[in-house]
């Protein structure tokens, strides 16, 4: 399967001229450690070599282009009818087995549908996630966040990842949408097998199966909670289809907004403009991180379903066009042009933007606030060059965040 390849032309007949071309559309692996360890390297070399389509691999054997120019990146997700987010033609001659085809498949949700059936999946997430209150969100973080610190704070050291992030955001996400523990930490699991490719198609039979519980439950034991405000939403979702709903919105839960939370803490914690008397505050350090490297480095995917031509690129049918925010923001045709507005791409644009912005920016916040203010002298244990990045093509993941501190007692 070809990437980024045009139809035939005069130029591309010529031998020489196809071996060059041939030669430049190497495909990009997005998934191994190399890219991990340093994706921002990568972009800038992409940028150089194709502009701002560059042909990737998403996984072994799958191809891919990855938009890395910003204008582009916001031609393309405002534009439904040519660059559809459904995949159903593309995965027909996905394996099974594929690590990423989880990520990528077609779901009944909103994410990964269009038409009709998006603008109705979508109205049941929005209408549902706009219920809740901010003002409860703050105070049940605060809740969830002392009780993480309380676990750890007499020890004088922790993996903020483990040991706070991760579990701050899963007890909240828990929280919204009126999940149990158990079923909740099934959730977890197979969300990250996923997200790592790390038997992806097992995680995702994990995942399901746990979300499907969920909704029998809600469906026996309403409550005041994300999931059973679409159990009884008016677009009437069959049980299948409110598992999907759940799906979109766990897997832009959990790894996203833990990246968010941990890689900002990283930030905070290494550069010195968020220290001392004038420092700098958590809304700035979240805003940087956003523009600069988004925690959902890559996404945004759509399957044009013809052959498309954009910025001199044929883009083929059908083959995932995989938005790189990451990339994107940091575009030099726009750098200077936007920073401090919030124009960043982190939460996606078009029709299928995070409906959760506001939900997830206030989780991240209050998390962070309760961490300094509960430990203020709170370090980082080891040089961050010794800090390690998750592989993946999707996101931007610290595999530890190693810190010390000196042993408080336990609050309230």
């Amino acid at each position: 399967m070809t990437t980024n390849t045009p139809p035939s032309s005069p130029e591309t007949d010529n031998p020489r001229q196809s071996d060059h071309a041939a030669l430049q559309q190497i495909p990009v692996p997005l998934y191994g450690p190399e890219f991990a360890a340093d994706p921002h390297g990568f972009y800038t070399e992409m940028r150089r070599k194709f502009g701002s389509l560059a042909p990737v691999e998403l996984s072994p054997g799958i191809p891919a282009t990855l938009v890395i120019g910003y204008r582009t990146a916001v031609q393309i997700n405002n534009d439904p009818e040519r660059f559809r987010a459904d995949p159903r033609v593309w995965e027909q001659d996905i394996p099974l087995d594929c690590p990423v085809l989880p990520m990528l498949q077609y779901r009944p949700n909103a994410l990964r549908s269009a038409g009709r059936e998006h603008a109705r999946y979508r109205k049941a997430s929005v209408d549902s996630i706009d219920a809740i209150n901010l003002y409860q969100v703050d105070m049940t973080i605060e809740q969830i966040a002392l009780a993480q610190v309380n676990a750890f704070c007499g020890d004088g050291n922790a993996d903020l990842i483990s040991q706070y992030a991760l579990p701050v955001t899963f007890a909240y996400l828990n929280a919204m949408v009126g999940c149990p523990a158990d079923i909740g930490q099934r959730v977890a699991q197979g969300m990250a097998m996923m997200f790592e490719g790390n038997d992806a198609e097992n995680g995702n039979a994990l995942f399901v199966r746990a979300l499907g519980e969920l909704v029998a439950l809600k469906r026996h034991t309403p409550g005041n909670d994300v999931t059973t405000r679409l159990v009884t939403h008016t677009a009437d979702l069959t049980d299948d289809e409110l598992v999907h709903q759940l799906v979109t919105i766990y897997g832009a839960g959990i790894e996203p907004l833990t990246n968010l939370i941990a890689n900002t803490l990283l930030l905070m914690l290494i550069d010195d403009r968020f220290s001392g008397v004038a420092a700098l505050t958590t809304r700035d350090a979240l805003n940087e991180l956003l523009f600069t490297d988004p925690p959902l480095a890559n996404f945004g995917i759509t399957y044009p379903p013809q052959p498309m031509m954009v910025d001199k690129v044929w883009l083929p049918a059908n083959q995932p066009v995989v938005t790189s925010m990451a990339a994107c923001n940091n575009d030099p045709a726009i750098v200077g042009q936007y920073n401090g507005n919030n124009a960043h791409l982190a939460w996606g644009t078009g029709p299928h933007a995070c409906p959760a912005q506001d939900v997830a920016y206030s989780v991240a916040q209050n998390a962070i606030d309760q961490l300094f203010d509960r430990l203020p002298e709170i370090q980082l244990a080891c040089s961050p060059d010794q800090l390690g990045w998750r592989p993946g093509p999707f996101h931007r993941s610290l595999a530890r965040l190693p810190v010390v501190f000196p042993p408080v007692r336990e609050g309230f």
